[in-house]
């Protein structure tokens, strides 16, 4: 078997290291991509629900002032309703002009609270809806950059195989002594440098 030159060997090796860095650096890649997708992800899961919390805490603050209010003017009510029974019929109906009034304010103080409450719950609504949207636009984007960079890995293994066999078919030409079954004997050479390479990744990578 007629053996190849140095140089021929020193090219081959070159280009398996080549290929070698190019595939460790596209996993890295496609690592750090799918671990930002996956920051991006909990940052804005976070930043929803906290949101949604402090809209909570404010509505259940109004509605407790809501309560307090109405409960005061209920025993406010409630004092002069006491006091204008041991008085007479004007006192008494006195103190029911105060209890419609103190009523009508504590259902405005609700009504406004229930409203306060119900926008505030629509802009964190709106608001999560915004940012799942960004999250869902960020990891479309970083899923283009993972295919395109394993489509990169697959072209390139593709030409490196090609280059190889022109390669070992023109050293088998310019040795014009060489047998034939020599020349069968080294067609296992492709095979065996393409078993050289690193595994290939399969699938696109979706989640």
């Amino acid at each position: 078997m007629v053996v190849a030159p140095s140089a021929e060997l020193s090219a081959e090796h070159q280009a398996l290291q080549v290929l070698t860095l190019a595939q460790r650096t596209s996993e890295e890649h496609v690592a750090s991509a799918r671990r930002e997708a996956e920051r991006i992800r909990a940052e804005a899961h976070a930043t929803a629900e906290q949101i949604v919390r402090d809209a909570q805490s404010h509505a259940q603050v109004l509605q407790q002032e809501a309560e307090r209010a109405l409960s005061d003017a209920h025993a406010s009510a409630s004092q002069v309703a006491r006091d204008a029974q041991t008085q007479a019929d004007d006192a008494k109906h006195k103190a029911e002009e105060i209890l419609s009034k103190a009523r009508t304010k504590a259902d405005e103080a609700a009504k406004t609270a229930q409203a306060n409450a119900d926008e505030l719950r629509h802009q964190a609504e709106q608001r999560y809806e915004d940012v799942v949207g960004s999250l869902a636009a960020k990891r479309e984007a970083l899923q283009r950059q993972i295919e395109a960079l394993e489509q990169f890995d697959q072209d390139y293994r593709s030409r490196l195989t090609t280059f190889m066999q022109n390669q070992l078919r023109a050293l088998w030409v310019d040795e014009p002594r060489v047998e034939a079954e020599e020349i069968e004997a080294d067609e296992p050479l492709v095979a065996v440098a393409a078993t050289a390479l690193p595994p290939q990744r399969s699938g696109s990578g979706k989640s």
